[in-house]
């Protein structure tokens, strides 16, 4: 099993990293280049967190092999002949774990990882981000916009290090050398992954046992998801609107730019990015042989249209999000409302309002049945919630208590290093695993869930569904990469396995070994990063108590409060548009069961009746002239035309002049148990079916 446990964590967390970017990627549309960008650095990140338990262990072994070798044999004393004595042996041998890494490798590994990351996050990335969103036509033109918006962004970091050599050059004291500047480089990375870090873990350690307890009371996420349908309506109305504007320009440009202008490729690459109705639109009002005169027009310059193309692509996407992202909240509040109304069912027989477009699978249709789904989601879901909120928020209170006393060696304070030295006393290596694994996970959880929440206006936005832009996956993985490093750094210190924590002669992790000695700058080893994290207790109390929140809504931007007036006005507003769309699709679902009901009762009649005339034709009758046929056939035909004319008029899906929408109530949490309410119905269909007086 030598490093068998290495490769098929390799493996399995490559296509981890793959589904998570399949899910809010598209691999159809963007470019390969951000694609391969992405994952490269989500799975470095992910590799990181996932190794770091190996490396853990093979250390503990390590230490144990070193130890037990050091030990001398008992020497005997000729003049006194008394043993000298020796440690005694250990009631628990060392004996190799399981996931054992040979030496030589990790140290390699890491090495690689690491600085392929750091790579990733300050150079290549930020590049990648201003070619994905730059409006360029060529690839020269996308490096060039790419290499002058990154001038300032790379030329800081070029004067910092310069001013850096300067003063080291000057200083007779400081004789720095290239492993010593390495580590400098490496410090200064992790305090700025550190400092935001402990923002992003202040915020999960608490916001994610809160929505798994909020998310247990009944009509939370009802309301909640009635708050977002406000929000999101207005989002999509703003992307509409902004659509439309840019559209105006293009058609504009289109216009003037015929098709022997030189400028005129430039404006086929736009239309290419528009919606398809545009695309049509703007083809059917151009005049393809109009030639354009330069002494009379005036045309837009390449510049002009490099930003207009910009637009276009940053509009469409936008808007594309919103409406795919509309779907699936109006899917998710309608699944909801049907939850609500299911829990006071007496037949414990899950009902839904809308059937699934897609086809479940029979395997799960026949284990996830109705009454199935009913224990779940009325019964057992919510103190699932319950106990699983219970159990992250002891985790979260163990890893304030340790953050905050993880630099005391003596005693141990730390909880994570408590546990680990337990079970390394008795070597449990597969305890060991699963304690840091199970520790890490959950810190990564935090950080990495707050990353995915977090929105920065509509420049970073990941949205799934493969709904989330270039620039916004390529931003992610610039945060993975600064975030993972400083993460496992703190993971290790509260464990006590860095050395410059636990300040004991022991042999490091290969991890900790390519970091460096952080004597170099002490002032960061001792203070920055033992004080700092204890921030983490102070943004904990802050989330706790909302005060972001709170600041967002006074700044203009709505958030979802309880005890908020603005809060109830969008909770009622998206209540309205979702009752709305709910309507609308049973009007829809009407519609279809109206025109599969005729074709059910007229279609097949007609085709009896068409088929009886032909068979009973009277033999006499064979030889009457084409003047009769003729007149037949025009007779039947103008039969036929008033036969499709009324079929036309029934099916029209117009609402009928007696449909009460006032009396239309399908509030889930005001309603009995049962489908639809009486009021909801068609008037003319409460009595009698619509085809019997046809």
């Amino acid at each position: 099993m030598s490093g068998a446990a290495l490769g098929l964590e390799i493996v399995f967390v490559f296509f981890l990293a793959l589904f998570l970017l399949h899910r809010y990627g598209d691999f159809k549309k963007q470019h390969r280049l951000v694609i391969v960008g992405t994952l490269l650095a989500w799975y470095l990140c992910f590799l990181i967190v996932f190794i770091l338990p190996l490396d853990v262990s093979t250390t503990i072994y390590n230490r144990c092999k070193h130890a037990a070798a050091n030990s001398s044999p008992p020497e005997n004393n000729s003049t006194t002949g008394v043993y000298a004595a020796t440690p005694a042996p250990s009631e628990h041998p060392c004996f190799k774990p399981w996931s054992y890494i040979p030496d030589g490798i990790m140290p390699i590994f890491w090495r690689v990882v690491y600085w392929t990351s750091q790579f990733l996050t300050w150079i290549l990335l930020p590049f990648m981000q201003s070619y994905a969103r730059s409006g360029g036509f060529s690839i020269t033109g996308k490096i060039k916009t790419a290499l002058i918006e990154n001038a300032i962004y790379y030329g800081t970091y070029l004067l910092i290090f310069g001013a850096f050599l300067i003063y080291v050059a000057v200083n007779p004291h400081l004789h720095l050398e290239w492993n010593q500047l390495q580590t400098i480089g490496i410090a200064a990375a992790n305090t700025w992954g550190l400092f935001l870090l402990v923002l992003l873990l202040g915020y999960g350690l608490v916001e994610i046992p809160r929505s798994y307890w909020n998310g247990a009371k009944r009509g939370y996420l009802l309301m909640k998801t009635y708050f977002k349908a406000a929000k999101l309506m207005t989002e999509k109305a703003d992307a509409e609107e902004a659509l439309e504007d840019v559209m105006e320009e293009v058609c504009k440009v289109n216009g003037s730019i015929k098709y022997n202008h030189p400028l005129r490729k430039c404006v086929d690459t736009i239309l290419k990015k528009c919606p398809t109705e545009y695309q049509e639109k703007m083809g059917r009002n151009m005049d393809d042989y109009e030639d354009f005169d330069e002494k009379h027009n005036t045309y837009p310059s390449e510049k002009s249209l490099v930003k207009l193309h910009k637009q276009v692509i940053y509009s469409v996407q936008r808007h594309r999000r919103t409406q795919v992202q509309w779907q699936i909240l109006l899917e998710q509040a309608f699944y909801l409302e049907d939850v609500a109304k299911n829990e006071t069912s007496a037949t414990h027989q899950f009902v839904h309002t809308f059937q699934s477009p897609d086809p479940e699978n029979r395997f799960i249709q026949h284990f996830y049945s109705p009454t199935v789904e009913w224990y779940w989601e009325c019964l057992l879901r919510p103190w699932f919630y319950r106990i699983l909120a219970v159990v992250l928020s002891i985790f979260s209170v163990i890893v304030v208590w340790s953050e905050c006393t993880f630099f005391s060696t003596t005693p141990v304070l730390s909880l994570f290093a408590v546990f680990i030295q337990l079970a390394e006393k008795t070597y449990n290596y597969i305890y060991i695993e699963i304690a840091c694994f199970l520790s890490i996970f959950f810190l990564s959880i935090c950080v990495y869930s707050t990353v995915f929440r977090i929105r920065v206006f509509n420049y970073y936005y990941l949205a799934s569904h493969h709904q989330t832009d270039a620039y916004s996956l390529l931003f992610s993985g610039m945060l993975f990469c600064r975030l993972t490093p400083p993460l496992c750094l703190n993971f290790l210190g509260l464990t006590h396995m860095d050395s410059s924590i636990s300040h004991q002669n022991t042999q490091p992790t290969a991890y900790t070994s390519i970091m460096g000695s952080m004597k170099v700058l002490s002032f960061i080893a001792d203070g920055f990063y033992i004080y700092y994290p204890m921030l983490v207790v102070i943004l904990c109390i802050a989330t706790y108590f909302s005060l972001g929140t709170r600041c967002l809504n006074l700044l203009g931007f709505q958030q979802f409060m309880g005890d908020n007036d603005m809060t109830s006005d969008l909770v009622d507003e998206g209540k309205e548009l979702i009752r709305r769309e709910k309507r609308k699709r049973q009007r829809q679902e009407e519609g279809e069961n109206r025109r599969r009901e005729w074709k059910e009762r007229y279609g097949h009649n007609r085709e009896d009746s068409t088929r009886n005339r032909n068979v009973h034709i009277d033999p006499k009758e064979s030889n009457f002239s084409d003047i009769s046929a003729n007149r037949s056939a025009t007779k039947y035909t103008r039969a036929n035309n008033r036969t499709e004319r009324d079929r036309i008029e029934l099916l029209q899906d117009a609402e009928p002049l007696d449909f009460n929408a006032a009396a239309f109530t399908d509030d889930p949490l005001e309603s009995e148990s049962g489908r639809y309410q009486p009021g909801g119905r068609y008037l003319s269909m409460s009595h009698c079916r619509i085809f019997d007086d046809v």
